[in-house]
């Protein structure tokens, strides 16, 4: 069988992804979700004139000499606003988010006055419109500020909540069901018996899935029979999981059941060997609106592949306006040979040299084994099929890994 291109394979998984169902959610329940309509301010801020700073508010005309005087006739503090109106000779004593009041053009800070009572001198000329902030220098109602498609972060709340928006319209969280298979596999803390290893993909898988916006299900570990790994995609199906990622048994061996299992639950799989590495068998289907995408069993090559193909899947269906992963323009730290015909996605570590060029360091062993240099790595240097050899310096691209 022929090796699918990277590209193809990660089009195939994302065929058809929707994004999931809207839902109306309180303000401070939305950090970090995907919104599903554009938002727009229900008010202008600020909505009207307010100072910037505590001072005076005055007609700039009757305070543009040092050592003009003038009369104070009222007070204005945040929420407090003056009724009357500034007139020839006055000024109103004002402090910060303070409405500036009818008649007043500028305002003179309190460091540059000397206050007498009632009088006030000034000691450095007004300027109309200094320490003003307008209306609507923010933004005005209407003012479309939040898109369809962002993820919200915590500024975009405040944001939000200045627009006076109690509730937004975000899109479902995906939930991603998680199913690891193999007679080898123990829990942390267990102690391995022979032939057996501590299982390790879920735990990456499930920060990588929640990191993203998902909510996660853990399915645990299916023995390898027909029966228990049949049991825990019913299990997914029941828990109402968007996605179902199984780890372990993507290969065709007489012990790798998934593909059976599958089959058996009425999944129409595509079986895929990818040309890249690390990872190469790969499955991917569909079971009514459940979406199934089978990884390898070898740590890093499960994590690599849910990196490249799960996460782009959970932002389709989250309403994600950005999709997929952003290469960055990086330079080798040493030298590479020649690559075979798979894509290869070198575990790397990042410098920043002083003049600010990017430099991607391929960590030495590349076993897709190895979970201690997949930990120290900070992004996956990719290099295309059939490269050829490559110098130290010479210009590459990376994908840097989440933090």
């Amino acid at each position: 069988m022929a090796l699918m291109p990277v590209s193809d394979a990660l089009a195939a998984v994302l065929a058809g992804a929707e994004p999931l169902a809207e839902e109306m959610i309180a303000l401070d329940q939305a950090f970090h979700r995907v919104l599903a309509r554009d938002v727009a301010a229900r008010r202008t801020q600020p909505p009207e004139a307010m100072s910037a700073m505590d001072g005076y508010a005055v007609r700039a005309a009757d305070a543009a000499k040092v050592d003009a005087q003038l009369t104070v006739v009222g007070e204005v503090a945040a929420g407090r606003p003056f009724a009357g109106t500034v007139g020839a000779g006055e000024a109103v004593r004002i402090f910060t988010g303070g409405v500036v009041p009818a008649g007043a053009d500028a305002v003179v800070i309190q460091e540059d006055t000397i206050a007498d009572g009632k009088r006030i001198t000034i000691k450095e000329a007004a300027l109309t419109g200094r320490h003003i902030r307008p209306a609507g220098i923010d933004f005005r109602e209407g003012d479309v500020l939040l898109r369809k498609g962002a993820r919200l972060t915590d500024r975009d709340l405040a944001l939000a909540a200045g627009m006076n928006h109690p509730q937004l319209s975000v899109h479902r969280r995906p939930k991603v069901a998680i199913l690891a298979t193999g007679d080898e596999l123990v829990m942390p803390g267990s102690t391995p018996g022979p032939g057996q290893i501590v299982y390790s993909n879920g735990y990456a898988l499930h920060a990588l899935a929640r990191s993203e916006g998902a909510d996660t299900i853990d399915l645990g570990v299916a023995a390898d029979t027909l029966a228990a790994t049949t049991s825990g995609i019913r299990r997914a199906r029941e828990s109402g999981a968007d996605i179902l990622i199984t780890t372990g048994g993507a290969s065709v061996g007489d012990h790798d059941l998934v593909q059976q299992a599958l089959r058996h639950e009425g999944i129409s799989m595509a079986f895929w060997k990818i040309a890249m590495r690390p990872g190469k068998p790969m499955m991917n289907g569909q079971l009514g609106p459940m979406r199934v995408i089978g990884l390898p069993g070898n740590p890093v090559s499960s994590y690599v592949c849910g990196f490249l193909f799960l996460v782009p899947l959970i932002r389709a269906l989250s309403g994600r306006s950005m999709i997929h992963h952003r290469r960055e323009r990086a330079v080798l730290g040493r030298d590479l040979g020649a690559n075979d015909q798979r894509e290869d996605y070198l575990r790397a570590r990042l410098e920043t040299r002083d003049d600010g060029t990017l430099v991607a360091l391929p960590v030495n062993h590349q076993d897709s084994s190895l979970l201690a240099n997949l930990a120290a790595a900070q992004a996956l240097l990719v290099r295309a099929p059939f490269a050829p050899r490559a110098a130290s310096g010479t210009p590459c691209e990376v994908l840097r890994l989440p933090e």
